[in-house]
C-alpha cells in the first residue's frame, strides 16, 4: 500500500500507530470557512512520506522529555465540545477526568502525553453578533455564552480538584506543574462577548480570560475577519483600537489568528505589549490562506517579542488538502442552496453524507514539524510554539498527532531533526510563558500610572 493511500486509509480509521489509540469518530463543530475555487468529489490525498518514526531511541526521549518539561497548548476546544448551547447550565456530556471515547481531550491521555496547561477555547461562534456596518452591532447571546463556558471549566476544576485547576497567572500554571496537577487558563476565542462595552474585558478578565482573538469566522465590532470577504472595517474598528489598548492595560494577549491581514497588521501597530497567534500555521505552506500567518506577520510579532503557536489541524499544514477542504465546503455550501437543505436532523445527516463521499486526507506529524521548523529558521527559537486546536478541526488531524497523548510523536520529528532539549522546552511551553510574563509586566506598570 502507498504512503499516499496509507495515509487517506488511516484518516478514515482514525488510527495512530504511534499512540496506538484509535481516534473514535467526534460530535465536535466545524469551524472552517473558504472562498477558493470549484469542488472536486476526488478524495483529497494525504502526502507523501512515512508516518511511523524513525528512531525508537528519539521516541522514548521524547516521551520522557514530555513528561519532564512544561508543556503549554494554546487552544484546545474541550469547553464547546462538552457544552449544550440549548441548555448552557446542563452538566457536561463527558466525564473528561477519565478516559473518554469521544474527542480529543481527557486527563488520561493529556498525563500520558505530557500536556500541562492546555488554554481552555471560550469559543463563541460567530453568529452571537450582527454586524453589517461600523458601528451598528447587535448580539444575539455572545457575553452570556462566554460566561457559561467559563463556568463549565471552572465546574470541571471544582469536581475534580485533583485533576484541574483553572490559572490566571503565570505563577498559576507553574504552581499547578509543580502540583502535577493539569492547569486550565483560558483564552477567549473570538472578542464578541465584549458586546461593544469596554467594562466587559475588566468582567472577562476577573473571570480569567487570559488571552481574546479579536474575531472568529466574521467580521464583528472589533475586527475584520479572514474568513469574511466583506472586511466591514478596514482592519480594527475605532472600538477594536480602544479594545487592543484595553487589553494591555488589563494583561490580556492579543491574539491575531483569525484575523484578517490588515487587521493583524493594526493590531500589531496598537499593542504595546506582545502579541500572539494563538492557533496560526505558516501561510508559506498553503499560498492564498489567508487563515494562516504570512511570512511577513511572523516577522512582525517576533520583532514585537511575540509567538506563533502551531495549528496542527491538516488543512492548516497542507496545502492541496486546504484547497480540497475549500473546495469542498464550497460544494456543501451550493448543495445545500440547490436542495433547500434545512438546518434541521435530516439535513444534518444530508451534510454528513455529503462529506463521507468526499474523504479529506490527512497530513502527517512530519508536515508540523515543517512548520514548527520554517518559523525557527524565520524568527528564531523563541517565537514558536504549539497552538493544536485539539477538539475543534475534527477529523483533520494529522497522522501521529490524533489527540494529546501524542505531543511525544513531534518532539520526536524535532529531535530528529537536530532540535535541543533546550529548543523543546521553549517550543512546549516556556516561550508562550515568556510572552504572556510580558503582558502581564506591562499590565502592572500600565495600571501605576493609573
Amino acid at each position: 500500500m502507498s504512503a499516499r493511500i496509507l495515509l487517506v486509509v488511516g484518516a478514515a480509521l482514525g488510527l495512530s500507530l504511534l499512540t496506538g489509540c484509535p481516534r473514535p469518530a467526534q460530535a465536535g463543530t466545524e469551524k472552517v470557512a473558504s472562498s477558493a475555487a470549484a469542488s472536486t468529489a476526488k478524495p483529497a490525498p494525504g502526502p507523501a512520506g512515512s508516518p511511523i518514526g524513525k528512531s525508537k531511541v528519539a521516541l522514548d526521549r521524547a516521551r520522557g522529555l514530555a513528561q519532564r518539561v512544561l508543556i503549554v497548548d494554546t487552544h484546545v476546544d474541550l469547553p464547546y465540545r462538552l457544552f449544550d448551547p440549548k441548555n448552557p447550565k446542563a452538566a457536561p456530556k463527558e466525564d473528561v477526568s477519565q478516559r473518554t471515547d469521544k474527542g480529543d481531550f481527557d486527563a488520561e491521555r493529556a498525563r500520558k502525553g505530557g500536556l500541562d496547561a492546555p488554554f481552555m477555547s471560550i469559543y463563541v461562534p460567530a453568529d452571537k453578533e450582527t454586524y453589517e456596518r461600523p458601528g451598528a452591532p447587535t448580539f444575539q447571546g455572545a457575553k452570556a455564552t462566554a460566561d457559561a463556558l467559563i463556568d463549565l471549566v471552572e465546574g470541571l476544576a471544582q469536581k475534580h480538584p485533583d485533576d484541574f485547576v483553572v490559572a490566571k497567572s503565570v505563577a498559576d500554571v507553574r504552581a499547578a506543574f509543580a502540583a502535577k496537577k493539569i492547569a486550565f487558563p483560558l483564552g477567549m476565542e473570538n472578542g464578541s462577548p465584549i458586546e461593544n462595552d469596554l467594562k466587559n474585558l475588566a468582567h472577562f478578565h476577573q473571570r480569567g480570560i487570559r488571552y481574546i482573538t479579536l474575531a472568529h469566522s466574521k467580521d464583528n465590532h472589533i475586527s475584520d475577519s479572514s474568513y469574511d470577504d466583506r472586511h466591514v472595517n478596514g482592519g480594527l474598528s475605532p472600538f477594536g483600537k480602544q479594545v487592543v489598548a484595553e487589553m494591555n492595560r488589563l494583561g490580556i494577549l492579543v491574539d491575531i489568528s483569525h484575523l484578517s491581514d490588515a487587521a493583524a497588521e493594526q493590531a500589531l501597530a496598537e499593542s504595546k505589549a506582545p502579541v500572539i497567534a494563538s492557533h496560526s500555521s505558516c501561510r508559506h505552506f498553503t499560498p492564498g490562506f489567508e487563515r494562516n500567518m504570512s511570512d511577513a506577520l511572523i516577522k512582525k510579532v517576533a520583532a514585537q517579542g511575540g509567538v506563533v503557536q502551531v495549528n496542527f489541524g491538516s488543512t492548516f499544514i497542507d496545502g492541496d488538502l486546504q484547497k480540497f477542504a475549500a473546495s469542498r465546503w464550497e460544494a456543501w455550501d451550493k448543495y445545500k442552496k440547490d436542495h433547500a437543505v434545512k438546518d434541521d436532523e435530516a439535513g444534518k445527516a444530508d451534510k454528513a453524507k455529503f462529506y463521507r463521499s468526499r474523504p479529506l486526507g490527512v497530513a502527517t506529524v512530519e508536515q508540523v514539524a515543517d512548520h514548527i521548523q520554517h518559523i525557527r529558521d524565520l524568527v528564531g527559537i523563541e517565537h514558536v510554539g504549539f497552538g493544536s486546536d485539539f477538539d475543534g478541526v475534527g477529523d483533520s488531524l494529522p497522522y501521529g498527532l490524533k489527540d494529546v497523548a501524542a505531543y511525544p510523536n513531534l518532539i520526536r520529528v524535532l529531535l530528529e531533526r537536530g532540535f535541543s532539549d533546550d529548543d523543546i522546552q521553549k517550543i512546549a511551553g516556556e516561550n508562550v510563558l515568556r510572552v504572556w510574563a510580558a503582558a502581564e509586566a506591562y499590565a502592572a506598570q500600565a495600571q501605576k500610572g493609573t
